[in-house]
């Protein structure tokens, strides 16, 4: 609404200058009605034409702007140095005679205007080239925008169709403006439209999660429309960060690396929920059902409700039971956590008595019946750090 009235008032003022200034000057210039006329009309087609190019060029950057007004002023003012030279030149060069010493400085004047042409011009694309290393040459002048409280976080494609967000937003422990660029919501859109019937479930329940995104009263979410360098939706999301000093929210590991590397702070909801799980101490009871046999030859594997994968000693007799079980140690790693434990006794829920006759009994079977109870125990850790590696088996 103030746009509007401030246009108004521009159409309404360049209307009345000119109006003044030709009925003050009407009879000493000889404007006749049709002439007065003619230049208010073509007045109100200057403001007229200057308020359309406003209106319909979008996302104006205040760092573009100052730009071209910084890169101006440079210009006029090494043209206006420059006159000096040329009049100075004019006045060593012109002609004796008075016809031709006219002709001649009306020459210079035009060369003057052409200077201040290529002054300004030259002005201001160096400015707007060099405006992320202008602070280098004037100190403490930047072009960047500066971001006060908290910093606006920009939202991966891979987070909208997780959904986790939504829940995170309800407990009110997120602040701020949540900002979706236009090609992420356009990647969504390119999803639900996928002839493949897994790519189409994601991207319609992404767009469904979008919308209560925008439903909530918690956070603000915005729909960003800039255009940003890049050729993915990645590197335009990393770009889009760095030009708004934004954290970028996503389960992508690759996008997680990158972005990393580029100076962006990310927020991967994946390390948030691995920091919120709740920490399993060894000689502590859980019981779990396993489903599959481990890399040792005795082990069976079974899951927490979480996803936390449970190595169980002797376990593989076991398979499609749930069992009750003693943690001995974990395992924490970047790819996510490891819980190594034995079976408990039901009734006295310590470690059975005949564990000792079972594990003599499967180390017969591997050819180490002539070794000593305690180096089978010793021996044990060593093969459940080597099932190290089923973490990323069940990635």
């Amino acid at each position: 609404m103030i746009l509007y009235i401030l246009r108004g008032a521009f159409i309404l003022l360049a209307t009345a200058v000119t109006s003044l200034y030709l009925l003050s000057n009407q009879w000493g210039a000889n404007v006749d009605y049709p002439q007065f006329v003619l230049l208010l009309g073509i007045t109100v087609g200057i403001t007229a034409a200057i308020i359309a190019i406003d209106t319909f060029t979008h996302h104006k950057k205040l760092s573009a702007v100052s730009g071209v007004f910084l890169g101006l002023a440079a210009g006029l003012l090494a043209a206006f140095a420059l006159s000096f030279v040329v009049d100075l030149i004019g006045v060593l060069t012109s002609p004796a005679d008075d016809p031709a010493r006219t002709a001649f400085f009306n020459l210079l004047r035009g060369v003057k205007v052409i200077i201040g042409l290529i002054t300004c011009y030259i002005g201001i694309s160096l400015v707007l080239q060099t405006k992320d290393d202008f602070r280098f040459v004037i100190p403490y002048v930047e072009f960047a925008k500066e971001i006060r409280g908290s910093r606006p976080i920009l939202l991966d494609t891979s987070i909208i169709v997780d959904g986790r967000i939504l829940d995170i937003i309800h407990t009110q422990a997120m602040q701020g403006t949540l900002i979706v660029p236009r090609f992420v919501l356009n990647e969504l859109q390119q999803i639900a439209d996928s002839a493949d019937k897994l790519k189409r479930a994601r991207g319609r329940r992404g767009l469904d999660m979008l919308q209560k995104l925008q439903d909530n009263e918690v956070v603000e979410v915005v729909i960003d429309d800039a255009e940003v360098e890049g050729t993915g939706v990645d590197q335009k999301l990393i770009s889009l960060a760095l030009a708004n000093r934004g954290r970028v929210m996503t389960n992508d590991y690759n996008l997680n690396k990158v972005a990393t590397l580029r100076g962006v702070d990310v927020i991967n909801l994946n390390d948030l929920a691995k920091a919120l799980r709740p920490v399993v101490l060894p000689g502590e009871h859980l019981h779990v059902k396993l489903v599959k046999e481990g890399e040792g030859p005795t082990q069976g594997i079974g899951y927490l409700d979480d996803g936390t994968m449970v190595v169980v000693e002797f376990g593989k007799s076991h398979m499609g039971q749930e069992v009750d079980l003693i943690v001995t140690s974990t395992l924490q790693t970047s790819a996510g956590r490891m819980i190594f434990g034995k079976f408990a006794n039901e009734e006295h829920n310590v470690p059975p008595k005949d564990g000792g006759e079972r594990e003599d009994t499967s180390d017969s079977a591997t050819g180490l019946s002539d070794s000593p109870p305690s180096a089978h125990e010793e021996a044990r850790p060593s093969r459940g750090s080597s099932s190290g590696r089923n973490p990323r088996r069940s990635r």
